[in-house]
């Protein structure tokens, strides 16, 4: 008998685990006719609504990197949708391309902030997410977007910049800014230029906005990415994977996330 106990404890404990996996969806959502394709991760063992997370995509595209985070922002407790910026889910194989689809929606704001908000009312329809709690964060190019979406006064609760662009010609305006704003950026990262930053401090004070900037010493370009290495010697590119940065701005974002949204 006690055998058979035993094995019965084991059986549902396996079973609570098994159901506590994180589960995806393949979503397909549309801007003015455009198809754009997401992906969905939440943990279905977790009860009643929880704050909704977009996460935007490095200059690459939607691939698998993005997806990967939102898979992690899952186990972290959220509803995490890693959205399509460019279009029917199209991806760059080499940086003439990934350049070319990153400036025909990154130069053209009215087009990047309706992709952005076609996502964000998406995923503020889904039965987990409370549309009362919603941020975002972005990988380079994907950075830089959520930082133009604050500018822009989309109302989410924060955004979180990793190694993204933090120049602008269309600056913040005073109490137009609704989300709270971090920015992890690498200090040894040749794209963000030292007046670049100091320009992005001085817009952030003088709109009024709550936010913090983290210069990380030693961290270059994409150091989240571990993919970044290959990308750097198959292209040559001034790109590199930092673990130590990667788990200090992750831990830093966890750690917002719990602030913005006065979680324990």
């Amino acid at each position: 008998m006690k055998k058979i106990t035993c094995a019965a404890l084991f059986l549902c404990l396996f079973s609570a685990l098994a159901q506590a996996a994180v589960k995806t969806e393949e979503v397909t959502y549309k801007d003015n006719g455009t198809e754009l394709k997401g992906y969905l991760a939440y943990d279905d063992a977790i009860q009643g609504k929880r704050p909704g997370i977009l996460v935007v995509h490095e200059w690459w595209g939607h691939n698998d990197y993005a997806r990967k985070r939102a898979r992690m922002l899952a186990e972290l407790g959220y509803t995490a949708l890693a959205i399509d910026m460019y279009g029917d889910g199209k991806t760059a194989n080499h940086p003439d391309d990934a350049g070319k689809f990153a400036k025909a929606v990154g130069s053209d704001l009215p087009l990047a902030k309706a992709r952005f908000l076609a996502a964000l009312n998406l995923l503020m329809t889904h039965e987990t997410v409370d549309k009362d709690k919603t941020a975002a964060i972005g990988y380079c190019f994907g950075g830089g977007i959520v930082l133009q979406m604050a500018r822009q006064g989309v109302d989410l609760d924060g955004v979180v910049s990793f190694h993204g662009s933090v120049a602008t010609t269309t600056p913040a305006s005073k109490g137009d800014v609704k989300a709270s704003v971090l920015v992890y950026n690498g200090a040894d990262d040749p794209f963000v230029k030292p007046e670049q930053i100091a320009a992005f401090k001085k817009e952030m004070d003088e709109a009024g906005v709550a936010y913090d900037f983290v210069n990380i010493p030693g961290a270059k370009h994409s150091f989240t990415n571990p993919a970044a290495d290959d990308f750097a010697k198959q292209f040559g590119m001034p790109l590199a994977y930092d673990k130590s940065a990667d788990d200090l701005s992750w831990q830093g974002m966890q750690d917002f996330f719990k602030k913005i949204f006065k979680q324990d």
